[in-house]
């Protein structure tokens, strides 16, 4: 069969205008230097010294590293856009995808990218000024070659070294606004610190560090938004392999609740955008962070939202770089979408999750679990077609003990406990939890042990004397017993003789 004949003719686009249209992607300050980092790894660093230098309209940010360096056609290459085809077979170790990183993230924050290197054939430098490309008759692509006169001095760090990159930074137009202060400045110095430590925590962790990172010679500590190994985690089982899917795993955690925690370890757990919003799943490709916190647009019914209830569920998921398509992973590396053949397994692990949270979350860290047995609880939900309704339960031996003993006050016991469901205070509780970002003060909290204390030996008393319960067993029911199982101390002081 003879192919048809198509009339074509070449339509390149004009430099300038596609340059200052790349500048558009959607990069921050912080997930532009992340995605610098990415070739720093991919180059083999164990060190990257990011610098960022106050000098008002000619400040620079430069980020160097002691990788392996690259040889003048692989600076060339680099270079390029559109060099590598992002539909190419990578490595499993390669963090990157689409071979535009290194021009999109600088061009995004500055207008002149300058990267020099060490490598094969010695000192090599080739720069992007974009006021150049501006100003040329040609619209043409003009790569230059050398530093920007005048810029010289800021890549001689590199000139005694054997191998090591510098990527430089000039002209931040996007990053030194009109107005801008050494303050701003130093701000934005120490997002780009927090959002570094989450997203590469994984290679910075542990006592031998695959990599460190410093920023103006201040190491960069690692955030770990699991808290690994706390022991007030109510869940954190073992990690989940997909049955077909090659490559994925998820561990599901479920965080300590504040009561449970010191000061500054609740706020170090916060991250660098806060409770609420750092909930639901942390996708990791190679160990690098793609998404700190996102549901995934996933949900029973209807896509789940981030809420204070779900504040301590956290969920790390690690897929293959093979996967990028199928997840469709973006130029920035910051967003991701499941494919639908992973959204079930998806959605099961992280109802369950979100369960766990939320009980945690409700009963401010206490468990509500002894072992395998279920604690006796005051209050029982009963799910019906028109919503949810919060009903006493009469079986709490506190509750029961009283009806059981009401004689003619029966009727009028159960008229109060009707009038305390049908009054719970629901929407005032939820805005106050909302408002002040933590359950309201339940189970004895903040309340003296002598008068707990004295509650529970009412009902202790209620159990050995008109239950027929023996000491032993008393104490045994009473240490499963909402919400008296949250002291077992106390339970266990109670005398066997009344």
């Amino acid at each position: 069969m003879t192919s048809p004949h198509f009339k074509s003719r070449s339509a390149p686009p004009k430099a300038s205008a596609m340059v200052e249209a790349l500048r558009g992607l959607g990069y921050n300050v912080q997930t532009a230097l992340a995605d610098i980092i990415d070739n720093s790894i991919a180059a083999g660093a164990s060190e990257v010294r990011l610098q960022f230098h106050w000098d008002e309209d000619r400040s620079r940010i430069s980020c160097l590293d002691n990788g392996r360096g690259m040889s003048a056609a692989e600076l060339d290459r680099a270079m390029r856009l559109g060099e590598r085809n992002p539909l190419e077979q990578r490595s499993s170790a390669d963090l990157g995808r689409f071979g535009m990183g290194l021009k999109t993230a600088s061009f995004s924050q500055c207008r002149r990218l300058t990267v020099a290197t060490v490598g094969s054939n010695g000192l090599q430098t080739l720069r992007w000024d974009l006021d150049f490309l501006a100003a040329s008759a040609d619209d043409g692509w003009h790569l230059l070659e050398g530093s920007h006169p005048g810029s010289e001095i800021h890549i001689e760090t590199l000139s005694d070294w054997d191998h090591g990159t510098l990527v430089l930074w000039e002209l931040l137009d996007r990053v030194v606004t009109k107005g801008s202060t050494s303050k701003d400045f130093l701000n934005i110095a120490d997002s780009v610190e927090q959002h570094l430590g989450m997203v590469f925590h994984r290679y910075l962790e542990g006592s031998r560090p695959r990599l460190r990172i410093f920023l103006n010679d201040h190491p960069v500590k690692p955030w770990d938004p699991f808290m690994s190994g706390h022991p007030g985690k109510p869940f954190n089982p073992p990690a989940f392999k997909h049955p077909t899917a090659s490559g994925v795993t998820a561990e599901c955690h479920v965080l300590p609740h504040k009561d449970r925690l010191s000061a500054m370890e609740f706020d170090s757990l916060a991250g660098p955008e806060g409770w609420t919003a750092q909930q639901g799943f942390y996708v990791y490709r190679n160990e690098r962070l793609l998404v700190a916190g996102s549901w995934l647009g996933l949900g029973s019914g209807r896509s789940w939202t981030k809420d204070e209830a779900h504040r301590l569920a956290r969920i790390r998921l690690d897929i293959p770089n093979s996967a990028d398509a199928d997840w469709k992973i973006d130029i920035r590396k910051s967003t991701a979408r499941p494919p639908v053949y992973l959204r079930t397994w998806l959605t099961t692990l992280a109802e369950e999750t979100r369960s766990r949270a939320r009980r945690a979350f409700a009963h401010r860290g206490k468990p509500t679990l002894l072992g395998k047995t279920q604690i006796i609880e005051a209050w029982r939900a009963e799910k019906l077609a028109s919503g949810i309704r919060y009903r006493i339960d009469p079986e709490h031996p506190a509750v029961r003990a009283v009806l059981d003993d009401a004689g003619a006050m029966l009727p009028q016991i159960k008229a109060m406990l009707r009038v305390i469901e049908e009054t719970v205070p629901v929407q005032r509780i939820w805005i106050d939890t909302a408002e002040n970002k933590d359950t309201p003060s339940t189970g004895f909290d903040q309340t003296p042990s002598d008068e707990i204390l004295g509650y529970l030996t009412t009902l202790y008393r209620v159990y050995v004397t008109k239950k027929g319960y023996s000491p032993a067993a008393a104490r045994a029911h009473l240490r499963v017993t909402e919400p008296f199982h949250a002291f077992p101390s106390l339970v266990d002081s109670l005398p066997d003789i009344i």
